[in-house]
């Protein structure tokens, strides 16, 4: 099927990852509207080339609309509120939602724009801030084929990867699966770690000893440094990924899967969140585990 490029993107929420995404569209050559509540940041956006609207503004102007929200909620909001997207959207026009929801807030959100003619791709994306600023993010889309098709261009100046797994939904499943993954290997890398420092070995030779053996990973080569140096400036927030396994568990729980491990993680994350770890990165899950065994994974 033929690819397009249209004239007019619209992107809502210019967060960690959503600002440096939009960069990435404006260094691409596409004439880029921009909203958000910060506007420092949209005047930042605006200082690179892209104009500021509201949200009844950028549906009634723009051909391609990208959401990157925190959370469900919000997205339904700014699409379907009072003067939100779809007030004067138009017919033949396609959201991108690249926020983390559950697979039933995206599939809510395709049918509701199906009825008025508009098309919806869930396109939730993996690699944090730094792939993010790179433009190396992969991302995992659910919908219709032809509407996949006609934003693949965007996913391109965003990405390095970009999947269609299958129907709406789809998309928004895979990211929780990758949650699940991340996350979990996060812990695991925390849990060795804390033991290793704590029978007084050198956490830098541990991890170079590791990295090129089965234990290897890209989430140990990406954390591992930032747990050594004590950099928990985030790229991925406790927060964020709170919500994310909250959403893990309520999908699981309504298609009856059960996840021992995800619910433990859940309650670690828990505890940070008491601990005030929620802005940090999501590597400071390494900081659980060391106020369990008092120790300090550090050089």
């Amino acid at each position: 099927m033929e690819r397009y490029i249209m004239k007019k993107l619209g992107f809502i929420g210019l967060g960690i990852m959503g600002k440096p995404m939009a960069k990435n569209l404006l260094k691409g050559g596409y004439d880029l509207v921009v909203h958000d509540l910060n506007t420092e940041v949209v005047n930042e956006l605006v200082e690179d080339g892209a104009e500021s609207k509201g949200l009844l503004e950028i549906g009634e102007e723009c051909e391609v609309i990208f959401t990157i929200l925190p959370n469900g909620k919000i997205v339904k909001d700014v699409l379907f509120g009072e003067n939100g997207v779809t007030t004067k959207i138009k017919k033949g026009a396609i959201v991108v939602d690249m926020s983390s929801v559950t697979p039933t807030e995206s599939k809510y959100c395709a049918e509701k724009l199906e009825e008025i003619g508009v098309g919806f791709i869930d396109a939730p994306v993996s690699g944090g801030e730094p792939k993010a600023i790179d433009g190396t993010l992969a991302f995992m889309a659910g919908g219709k084929e032809e509407t996949y098709e006609k934003v693949v261009p965007y996913f391109d100046a965003m990405g390095s990867s970009a999947i269609l797994i299958g129907p709406s939904g789809s998309g928004s499943v895979t990211k929780l699966t990758n949650q699940i993954i991340v996350n979990l290997t996060i812990a695991a890398v925390s849990e060795g770690f804390v033991l290793a420092a704590k029978a007084g070995a050198d956490p830098e030779k541990v991890y170079q000893a590791i990295r090129g053996g089965l234990a290897g990973s890209t989430v140990l080569d990406a954390k591992v440094p930032m747990i050594i140096n004590r950099d928990f400036k985030p790229g991925g927030k406790i927060s964020i990924n709170l919500k994310d396994i909250k959403n893990v568990m309520s999908t699981a729980h309504n298609i009856d899967v059960p996840l021992p491990m995800t619910s433990q993680l859940l309650e670690i994350m828990q505890g940070l969140k008491v601990s005030g770890n929620l802005d940090d990165d999501h590597a400071s899950i390494v900081k659980y585990f060391e106020r369990l065994a008092g120790i300090e994974v550090s050089k």
